[in-house]
């Protein structure tokens, strides 16, 4: 039997990309192991779906920079050790790394130097993630140390995954040539989101209309921005719902904006959920919101969440931006401008939150353009669905199983 271990410093199954890959792999009949982090309601270990969890004791706690690099080291150390015991004991014959961090890949050296072969996962590109987060120009001594390690990691690797054309495109200008960077992208497992696609609007059967949005809660995802556009709205749509789903660093600051805005009424705030609980709430969506601000990374970013929308019959709004116009246009979704970047990165002030009003108003009141630009975005998910990426995922790991030579140092046990 063909073995894969995967390290990812996440949470599964709650990694939607890790979990896609991971049990597509699997219903191939390939053994795959997964080594993340362990929050405190989890088992140290664990069969999921038929993927081997071996859970780190380790949890994410969001804070500084010295928060991140002192967890990134742990986790670099004990999941090291874990798959060095564990490829002792099954003989890899690839390890598939998911950054961040880029580094994490070095955990892969003793495999590596057995005969196993490397996959880099490049969820993000991290010098543009940190540009963002922390508003650091290029020139910044960490932005070129990250450069560095992003092409140190890449050289380890045999191969590179990475989501978009966008992100391809960064990778291969900077850090490698073109054939080592394969693109798989965040196509929703259908398996959780439906293989079937209702394009009928208005399915919450209810007065109500409802925009959804789930993802991380961070300040670039742009929820503050959201926020103020329903208060300029919120007398023209006096229906309108907005559910959030999702955690992140950002939390208290937008649950504290809602209260301020007074609309408690408006928005409603579930917490952090499981994908299956994300899909049933889509089910009851009128339009799927990405309300992203403009930045060095979200320029480049396409949003896993616009494909999950559109796989369930749901029209989408989400920014103009490089990362999503590789794939959609005027007709397939709608866009809202979403300002200008300076050069660190930085949002600067803008017209969004009005021009984000406008597209939300726009939608509710043209339902016949609202089915129209859905019919769209439709055709264009169906060309980049998870069965069509699956399957390329599944050839490219094949190929790369036919060049892997292990030189066993196995124990014997299983």
């Amino acid at each position: 039997m063909k073995k894969i271990a995967m390290v990812v410093f996440s949470y599964y199954p709650s990694d939607p990309r890790v979990r896609r890959s991971a049990e597509a792999l699997v219903e191939e009949g390939i053994m795959v192991d997964v080594i993340c982090l362990r929050a405190n309601n989890e088992s140290k270990e664990e069969t999921f779906n038929g993927v081997n969890v071996y859970r780190l004791p380790i949890e994410r706690k969001r804070g500084a920079k010295v928060q991140y690099l002192r967890e990134y080291a742990t986790f670099i150390i004990m999941s090291s050790l874990k798959l060095a015991w564990l490829h002792a004991k099954r003989g890899y014959h690839i390890v598939h790394i998911h950054n961040m961090p880029d580094i994490l890949v070095l955990c892969a050296i003793i495999p590596k130097l057995t005969g196993a072969k490397v996959i880099l996962d490049l969820h993000d590109p991290m010098p543009e993630v940190y540009m963002t987060k922390y508003s650091l120009p290029y020139t910044h001594p960490v932005i070129k140390i990250l450069l560095l390690l992003e092409k140190f990691s890449i050289r380890i690797a045999n191969l590179v995954l990475t989501p978009n054309i966008a992100f391809k495109t960064l990778f291969t200008s900077r850090s490698c040539d073109d054939e080592k960077v394969k693109i798989i992208m965040n196509s929703p497992q259908e398996s959780i989101f439906g293989d079937s696609i209702d394009s009928t609007l208005d399915q919450t059967k209810n007065d109500q209309f409802v925009i959804m949005y789930h993802g991380t809660i961070v300040e670039r995802h742009g929820l503050d921005t959201a926020l103020d556009a329903l208060t300029l709205i919120g007398d023209k749509i006096p229906n309108i719902i907005l559910n959030v789903y999702g955690d992140g660093d950002f939390r208290g600051q937008f649950i504290e904006k809602v209260k301020k805005q007074n609309l408690t009424n408006v928005v409603k705030y579930h917490g952090h959920v499981s994908l299956e609980t994300i899909a049933d709430a889509i089910k009851h969506t009128d339009v799927g919101l990405i309300p992203n601000k403009m930045t060095t990374f979200t320029e480049i970013n396409l949003p896993t969440r616009i494909f999950e929308y559109l796989c369930m019959g749901k029209p989408v709004i989400a920014p103009k931006t490089r990362g999503i116009t590789d794939y959609f246009d005027d007709e397939s979704i709608f866009f809202f401008n979403s300002g200008d970047i300076s050069k660190t990165g930085i949002k600067r002030e803008s017209e969004s939150t009005s021009s984000l009003a406008d597209t939300i108003l726009q939608v509710y009141q043209n339902p016949s353009k609202r089915q129209a630009v859905l019919k769209a975005g439709i055709v264009v998910y169906n060309k980049h669905r998870w069965k069509l990426q699956k399957s390329y995922l599944v050839e490219i790991v094949k190929e790369l199983f036919s060049k892997s030579k292990l030189r066993r140092f196995r124990s014997g046990r299983k």
